[in-house]
C-alpha cells in the first residue's frame, strides 16, 4: 500500500474505532440522568401486613426501622419516607415525587390506623428568609479589614 493510502485511512479507522468503544459504553454509561429512590422503599406486599390492631413490634418485624416518629399525649406515629430523586451527571439533584407512610398507634401500642401521603397531600409553605439583624454594622472582610488600618 502507497504511504498516501495508508494516511487516509488512519482518520477513517479512528473515527470506526472511537465509534464501537462509544457504542460499547451504552447508555448506562453515558447517562445524564439517574433516577433512585431515597429513604424506605414502600412496598404494596409490606403495607398489606399491616392491619388495625397489631403489635407495634410487629410493625417495626415487616417494615423496619421507622424514619421518624411521633407521640402525641398516648398516641404515638411512625413515619416511613419514600423520596423518588433525579439526580444529573452534574450533581444537581430533583424531586420527582414523595411518598409518607405513616402507622398510627393508640395508648395500648397496637395499630389503631394508617396512611399513605403523597405531594397532593401536603401544603407548600415559604421559608422565610429574613436575618436577625446583629449588633453592629455587618461589614465584609475587605471592609473590616479596611478599617482596622
Amino acid at each position: 500500500m502507497p504511504f498516501s493510502a495508508k494516511r487516509h485511512l488512519l482518520p477513517i479507522s479512528t473515527a470506526i474505532a472511537l465509534s464501537l468503544m462509544l457504542s460499547a459504553c451504552g447508555s448506562s454509561g453515558l447517562s445524564l440522568v439517574t433516577n433512585r429512590t431515597q429513604g424506605y422503599e414502600i412496598s404494596q406486599d409490606a403495607l398489606a401486613q399491616i392491619r388495625v390492631g397489631q403489635s407495634q413490634a410487629l410493625v417495626v418485624t415487616v417494615l423496619g426501622s421507622p424514619q421518624t416518629t411521633n407521640s402525641f399525649g398516648q398516641e404515638t406515629a411512625y413515619y416511613y419516607i419514600q423520596t423518588k430523586v433525579q439526580r444529573t451527571a452534574f450533581g444537581m439533584e430533583m424531586i420527582q415525587d414523595r411518598t409518607v407512610l405513616a402507622v398510627y398507634f393508640d395508648k395500648n401500642k397496637k395499630v389503631s390506623d394508617k396512611a399513605v401521603y403523597g405531594a397532593k397531600d401536603g401544603k407548600v409553605f415559604a421559608i422565610e428568609s429574613r436575618k436577625t439583624a446583629s449588633f453592629g454594622i455587618d461589614r465584609s472582610f475587605l471592609e473590616s479589614l479596611l478599617a482596622s488600618i
